[in-house]
């Protein structure tokens, strides 16, 4: 039975390293646990109501699977830190800093956020259970989600919401380059993509 865990073990080791996911890997096999492995690459960890309060700046491109079966399909081609990896440079394309990118929540019930500097506020409700976030602003609503992270949080969209979210902000700002991570999006069907953000 120690030889199969041993065996299980690895060979998920390997899936999941092979696919540019290396440091979420290895820090959760030094803690002893492929649950936690697993828990960091598709979110399994929740974030409290408290914890998402307060205002996060944006660090890199977030990824997260929604389930263990799309991230043993998405082999070494999707794997989580890949897909970051893919998003980086249409990122810096669109300027995204941590200045410019950022989102704020209240205890009340209130966010206020911009995107490469354009502005989208209004009020959210968090479940905890989904770590859905249902944004509702003035022009238009949107649903993500929240993602435990080391020092952070990522704030996610299905794909194909966060193409809509962008071409918004694009038609809101004149920013046509933001077109074109909503455009990339369109390529991560099942996978969970946004901001990796910190305090």
């Amino acid at each position: 039975m120690k030889i199969i865990k041993i065996m299980a073990v690895a060979a998920f080791c390997l899936t999941v390293v092979s696919c540019g996911n290396m440091n979420n890997v290895l820090s959760a096999i030094s803690n002893g646990s492929v649950t936690n492995a697993i828990a960091s690459v598709i979110g399994l960890d929740k974030v409290s109501a408290s914890n998402l309060i307060g205002t996060w700046q944006y660090k890199g491109p977030g990824c997260a699977f929604t389930s263990e079966n799309l991230l043993a399909k998405a082999g070494g081609e999707v794997a989580a830190g890949q897909i970051e990896e893919k998003l980086l440079p249409y990122y810096q394309q669109v300027n995204l800093s941590s200045s410019n990118t950022t989102i704020t929540f209240t205890e009340d019930g209130k966010f206020s956020s911009k995107i490469a500097g354009t502005p989208f506020s209004g009020t959210y409700t968090f479940d905890v259970a989904t770590q859905q976030i249902k944004l509702k602003g003035l022009l238009f609503s949107v649903n993500c989600y929240a993602k435990k992270e080391v020092g952070g949080i990522s704030i996610l969209f299905e794909a194909k919401k966060l193409l809509t979210v962008l071409q918004t902000m694009s038609a809101l700002s004149g920013n046509a380059n933001l077109q074109t991570i909503g455009e990339l999006s369109k390529k991560y069907d099942g996978v969970r993509i946004g901001f990796d953000m910190q305090k």
